[in-house]
């Protein structure tokens, strides 16, 4: 008689602390068993020696997200999670956007109808607030973070979604009060307007001068003036997609002063330079984020605040927009000024292995750190923690079998989303899972997809637990 649902055997199993060789036991979806030569189950998956490691956790992609001026995303919660899944990540958090003059209530009504029957593995939400409302503070909030919303993100920037200082302050007292996390895209929007118009009037207008409008004094400010709100008013902050070496400083600088500043960066500043974006015509489009990826020595920045504990997440960013589409990145034409694409990269697919390879494979951080910065830490400070993010008893069994020594060049062919390119075409990476398991059923195998639209479940988010910075 089975003694479990699946066994999977002679794993080398890697968590944010330890590495080990064991058998992991599953039974109704949780890791139920640790240990050599488990008992019979229904089905024996053998790891062969490779790396089984927890699921991936990407805290910062968007899905299906409303936009202003007609612009679309390219992926909804099917193929992100798609995606997702087929680059070793079991559980994503994309983002309920409040629009202006409307309630965080009703943005995330429409999120949760956006997402219904399609997601093939688990996801929560964070909220986007961007007209904190004294209703919005006093009622809506509070309430949503007792329900399992227990992380937002403001903006410093885009003239639809920023808040002032007082609306910031006002919104981390909040989220002091009632014990949630405040994540911050730092940059100065009023220099960004003023640079962006002396480009254009000198005719700077290609895809390479949003890298120049958006320089790494920019962030610096912003990030600077984040930490302050967050000192004055005594309460952590995650500051979201750190680029460069200036925004590395300041943290550096904060907590030096005993300031609990947490910090996520990206694929795309750890692998991309602002070379990107200078392509002839309008190929430079397809590296438009913001911030922007910036110089070689800023991308070394990046990687010696992931080998030193600067950052705690490495998140996709994924905001996916097809290239050659009338709703994507051509929505005002090929000659459009940089100031009117839509800013965002494709990345969730590929967020897992190329962090495993420039990282792990490359020697420049061990296995343990690769665990915690793609899920574990994630889990820990967006209230999804024990249950996700790690390999022990009692937790789910989201999995990822990797082949650390499998080399995989990344073309947009054998990727599972819904754009029309990927900015790392042609990149070589080595290490890559080869198999794909959520809730103790296999999702992704050698490829393939076996799970079914809409198997994902929402997870309700507890309050944030601590992560060292």
């Amino acid at each position: 008689m089975a003694e479990f649902d699946m066994v999977i055997r002679n794993a080398v199993v890697g968590t944010a602390a330890d590495i080990f060789h064991a058998d992991i036991g599953i039974s109704d979806g949780v890791i139920t068993a640790l240990g050599r030569r488990l008992g019979p189950a229904r089905r024996d998956l053998d790891a062969g020696g490779r790396y089984v490691l927890p699921g991936g956790i990407d805290t910062h992609c968007h899905f299906d997200q409303p936009m202003r001026d007609t612009v679309t995303l390219a992926d909804d919660f099917l193929s992100g999670t798609v995606s997702a899944a087929h680059g070793g990540t079991t559980t994503v958090v994309p983002f309920a956007c409040q629009l202006q003059g409307q309630s965080v209530r009703a943005a995330v009504e429409d999120y949760h109808r956006r997402a219904a029957d399609k997601p093939v593995i688990d996801y929560a939400f964070h909220l986007i607030v961007s007209d904190p409302t004294e209703h919005v503070l006093r009622d809506e909030l509070p309430a949503l973070i007792r329900e399992g919303y227990s992380s937002f993100k403001i903006y410093m920037t885009y003239e639809t979604l920023k808040l002032d200082d007082r609306q910031i302050i006002s919104v981390l007292a909040l989220a002091r009060r009632e014990g949630a996390l405040v994540m911050v895209h730092a940059e100065n929007s009023d220099c960004i307007a003023w640079l962006t118009a002396e480009l254009e009037k000198a005719g700077k207008t290609r895809p390479f001068f949003h890298a120049v409008s958006r320089p790494l004094a920019v962030e610096r400010e912003g990030t600077h003036r984040a930490i302050t709100m967050s000192e004055i008013v005594d309460v952590p902050i995650l500051l979201v997609h750190v680029s460069g070496a200036d925004a590395v400083e300041q943290i550096r600088w904060a907590r030096g002063r005993g300031l609990h500043i947490l910090a996520e960066t990206c694929p795309q500043y750890l692998v991309l330079t602002s070379d990107h974006l200078d392509q002839p015509g309008f190929e430079g489009a397809k590296y438009v984020c913001s911030p922007p990826p910036r110089d070689a020595a800023s991308q070394q920045a990046v990687w010696n605040g992931l080998t030193s504990g600067v950052f705690q997440v490495v998140s996709s960013d994924h905001a996916a927009f097809r290239f050659d589409d009338p709703r994507g990145k051509k929505r005002h034409g090929i000659d459009a000024p940089f100031a009117k694409l839509p800013n965002g990269l494709p990345g969730v697919e590929t967020r897992l292995p190329l962090l495993f390879s420039e990282g792990v494979s490359k020697g420049r951080i061990d296995l343990p750190t690769f665990v915690a910065l793609a899920a574990t830490n994630a889990a820990k400070l967006y209230g999804l923690y024990p249950r996700k993010g790690t390999i022990a008893v009692g937790s789910d069994a989201d999995l990822a079998i990797w082949n650390k020594d499998r080399e995989v060049v990344i073309t947009n062919e054998i990727l599972h989303h819904n754009c029309d390119y990927t900015p790392y075409e042609g990149m070589r990476v080595r290490g890559w899972p080869e198999v794909v398991i959520s809730r103790g059923e296999v999702v992704v195998e050698e490829g393939k997809l076996l799970a079914q639209p809409g198997r994902g479940q929402f997870l309700r988010c507890d309050r944030p637990r601590p992560v060292p910075a």
